[in-house]
């Protein structure tokens, strides 16, 4: 959107976002995305057709971007479009895409130890441990405080985490004793202050951030020479097939997860290599009729 001519559109789509509660996050992506809108039309975007939407997507398929970069444009626009505009004529040239379905790359215990052995720093390998013992995602991790631990009933309390709900996350006696360690180095040097972050940025003030978290994960990863495609997300993957393997009840794993519907915790279960090994290949069968037809 440009500052002079679209200025009130702009501010009225903060407005409606606003009441509807969406993230500082949300509020960003959705105007990146009518400012690329208008910047590809040419003129302000309330004066956009159906068609011009059409060849919008078209655009950023030719450009190859990904379904999901699409289809936060079409919730964008639709939004802008339907709510702010007031115009029922969005969805004629507009329609989502739909994303390949991938398993996630999933690490062994062994390698998810080496990889915490190799964090840099208390601080670091204390809130890497929370994303794969407790299975929270980078943003609930670094929103913690120490009174969102709860070690009288071994749970930690994840406010506000993703869809904007309140939940408990599992607390094992593990995760605390590391938490507890951090929590009085944190102390003797000074970080932790009154009402404060359980992971402080290097200005205590402010909480470390999700990027610095990643970055610290990545040089973890490398230290610990896995060379694998895995991402800070991975270790909420790693908690989620671990538990499966420990045949944890499929349900418990999607309330512990935060997951809206049970399709999205089942997932998991197609990378669960217990279930694998539980069963016998047909080349395993052949093997042994195989070995009958030899015993004397």
């Amino acid at each position: 959107m440009t500052d002079k001519a679209i200025s009130p559109l702009r501010q009225r789509m903060i407005e409606d976002m606003t009441v509807r509660g969406f993230t500082p996050g949300t509020q960003r992506g959705y105007l990146t995305a009518v400012t690329n809108f208008t910047k590809f039309l040419g003129r302000s975007p309330d004066q956009a057709a159906a068609d011009d939407l059409r060849r919008f997507q078209l655009e950023m398929r030719t450009n190859g971007a990904s379904a999901t970069t699409m289809n936060a444009a079409v919730s964008a626009l639709r939004f802008f479009f339907g709510v702010s505009l007031g115009r029922g004529d969005a969805n004629v040239g507009m329609t989502t895409v739909r994303e390949p379905r991938r398993l996630p790359v999933i690490l062994s215990p062994e390698e998810v130890a080496r990889l915490l052995d190799a964090a840099p720093g208390l601080k670091h390998r204390a809130a890497l441990s929370v994303a794969y013992g407790a299975g929270l995602r980078a943003a609930e991790i670094v929103s913690l405080k120490p009174s969102d631990i709860d070690s009288d009933r071994m749970v930690i309390r994840v406010e506000q985490g993703k869809g904007r709900k309140d939940r408990y996350a599992k607390l094992s006696d593990p995760l605390l004793d590391i938490l507890r360690a951090w929590w009085r180095e944190g102390h003797e040097r000074g970080k932790m202050l009154p009402g404060g972050w359980l992971f402080p940025g290097q200005n205590p003030v402010n909480p470390l951030t999700t990027r610095q978290l990643n970055r610290a994960f990545h040089g973890a990863r490398e230290a610990a020479g896995i060379d694998r495609p895995v991402s800070l997300h991975t270790l909420r993957h790693c908690f989620a097939t671990h538990l499966l393997e420990q045949k944890v009840d499929i349900r418990l794993i999607q309330v512990l997860l935060g997951h809206r519907k049970l399709d999205t915790t089942a997932r998991y279960s197609h990378v669960d290599s217990s279930t694998l090994r539980a069963v016998k290949s047909p080349l395993e069968l052949l093997r042994a009729k195989g070995r009958k037809k030899k015993a004397p």
